[in-house]
């Protein structure tokens, strides 16, 4: 594994435990207060088949202290000290992940939203062969429980369609971040997710192209997605920026601007 060239933001590594398993979970976060910590107290069971990493983003509301994760069985904080959003925790974490030598990565949001006892489910998966294992609450066994209307239409109207024709793969839910890649389809160097082009959104989109493109086992498995009965949705990025960013993110796909033979000055904005 050569990663002299990968661009990675910098992070504090905080690790709690030695590593133990073939496979790791991450947990991309950051101020989820409560929901967090349900979520890992909802996990911890399965620190036994799974390693835990959180991709903390500058959390600051006291919710991730190492003395609560380590009761709840998380193996390593990484805090990211850098500039980007979802896509860098995401290539700081995987990259810690690649270099600590796991078969391959889950990642589920830190919301409380996932079903996370499909977790091992993704691990069967991965151990058969799937490049990249994708969640999805609109297969045959998936839940899809109080999605806001809006952003179900979103999904199954533009971001899925468009995303399926630029994979040459049909996908149904596109905007799951709940799914697993191979150690393989992450250090396959047509792929290249370590790199400053991957900053904000961009990562999982394009890692749903790449693999069913490059050839690997590509699969949609069931998993539940729940929003809350009433109350404020839980999210990171308003409706109108995230549909912006969405647009963009997807025309600079469809047009091969991510290819990493085409990343030299990066994407037209």
């Amino acid at each position: 594994m050569n990663d002299a060239s990968w661009q990675v933001p910098h992070a504090e590594e905080i690790e709690l435990f030695d590593k133990k398993c073939d496979y790791c979970v991450v947990i991309p976060v950051i101020n989820e207060g409560e929901r967090i910590r349900s979520q890992l107290r909802a996990m911890k069971p399965l620190a036994e088949q799974v390693d835990i990493l959180i991709a903390d983003g500058g959390s600051t509301d006291g919710s991730l202290v190492p003395e609560f994760l380590r009761s709840v069985g998380v193996r390593t904080l990484l805090v990211k000290k850098d500039k980007g959003k979802l896509s860098a925790q995401l290539r700081i974490a995987y990259a810690y992940a690649l270099r600590q030598g796991y078969k391959g990565v889950i990642t589920v949001d830190g919301n409380n939203k996932d079903g996370v006892e499909a977790i091992p489910d993704f691990i069967r998966h991965l151990d058969k062969g799937y490049g990249l294992v994708q969640g999805s609450r609109y297969v045959k066994g998936g839940q899809a429980i109080n999605t806001p209307v809006v952003r179900d239409l979103a999904i199954r109207l533009l971001h899925a369609p468009i995303i399926s024709l630029a994979a040459r793969h049909r996908y149904t839910d596109t905007t799951n971040g709940f799914r697993g890649y191979s150690r393989e389809y992450l250090l396959d160097p047509r792929v290249q997710p370590f790199r400053d082009v991957f900053n904000l959104y961009e990562l999982l989109a394009y890692m749903s192209v790449k693999a069913p493109r490059l050839g690997y086992p590509t699969i949609e498995i069931p998993v539940t997605r729940r929003y809350p009965d009433s109350g404020e949705v839980p999210t990171k990025i308003s409706h109108f920026r995230g549909n912006l960013l969405l647009l963009r993110t997807l025309f600079h796909l469809f047009t091969g601007a991510y290819e990493p033979s085409r990343i030299q000055e990066g994407p037209k904005l």
